[in-house]
Formats: C-alpha cells, sequence, structure tokens
C-alpha cells in the first residue's frame, strides 16, 4: 500500500471529519494563540477530534480544539488546553459562513492547523453530516479499492 506524504507544515489534521461528514468546501483562517500554546503547536501537541467552529457576535471561534499545556513553561504562564479561540476571517467571509451555516445541517469543522510561513493556520471544512449508509459506502469502496491494489501487486 503507497504510503500517503503529509503536506508540508501540516502539524495536525482531523481525520475523522472525512469520515463523519461531506466536505462541501474549505476556507483558511488564521488562528490567534498565546506564546505557549503557539510553542505546543509548533512541538505537534494539538488535537482536533471533535472539535468545531462557530459564528457568535460576527466572529468566528474555534471550540474543543485541544492545545496541550506547553511542558518547559510553569503552570502560571500556561493557557487553557480547552479554551475558545479566535479565528481570523475578513468580513465579508464571516458574513458568507453565517449564511451557509444557516442552511439546514452545515456546519464548520476544522480540517487540519498548518503552518504557511511563521502564522499558524486553520483548515475550516463547510460540512454536510453523513448518514450511516453514506458511512458504510465510503469503508466498502475503499475496502475494494485495497483489494484491486493487493491483486495488482501480487501480479506484478
Amino acid at each position: 500500500m503507497a504510503e500517503k506524504k503529509a503536506h508540508p507544515g501540516v502539524v495536525a489534521e482531523n481525520r475523522r471529519a472525512r469520515h463523519d461528514y461531506h466536505i462541501e468546501e474549505s476556507i483558511e483562517a488564521g488562528i490567534v494563540l498565546t506564546g505557549s500554546e503557539i510553542k505546543s503547536v509548533r512541538a505537534g501537541r494539538v488535537n482536533l477530534r471533535g472539535s468545531y467552529a462557530r459564528v457568535v457576535n460576527n466572529e468566528v471561534f474555534l471550540y474543543e480544539a485541544h492545545i496541550s499545556p506547553y511542558e518547559q513553561s510553569g503552570t502560571y504562564f500556561n493557557h487553557d488546553p480547552m479554551r475558545p479561540r479566535k479565528l481570523l476571517l475578513h468580513r465579508r467571509e464571516i458574513r458568507r459562513l453565517i449564511g451557509l451555516v444557516r442552511q439546514k445541517g452545515l456546519t464548520l469543522v476544522p480540517l487540519r492547523i498548518y503552518f504557511k510561513g511563521r502564522r499558524a493556520k486553520v483548515e475550516l471544512g463547510i460540512a454536510r453530516g453523513k448518514k450511516l449508509y453514506d458511512k458504510r459506502e465510503d469503508i466498502a469502496k475503499r475496502d475494494a479499492q485495497r483489494d484491486i491494489e493487493r491483486a495488482l501487486k501480487s501480479r506484478n
């Protein structure tokens, strides 16, 4: 099986999101972090499983994203690992997101956190939840593809 190469600069990826949702569109957003948070992100100590974004008072916030406390700093200077983090988007992008999220069944899901230059970015997916039969269909497709690759490999 061919290994997937991760994108350069990707710190954390939410693979569960692609399993649970149909990603209709993705958008890049900046993220506001404290000093100890950015150090933990650079060390790769981020977990996006179960996290989501929400628009509150014309601002977008990331909830339930776990950024581990930085080990080298003391307990006084560290951050709360589960605190809501503000995402940076242009006003027209936020207005567009508000319109999309108001549609039935659409939500904002973080897909990955990565570095673009020196700045940490979040890729948000505008997603629609999958039904159970959709998930089973995806699993069946993946298994069939794996069997095809195995058969081709054994012939060569």
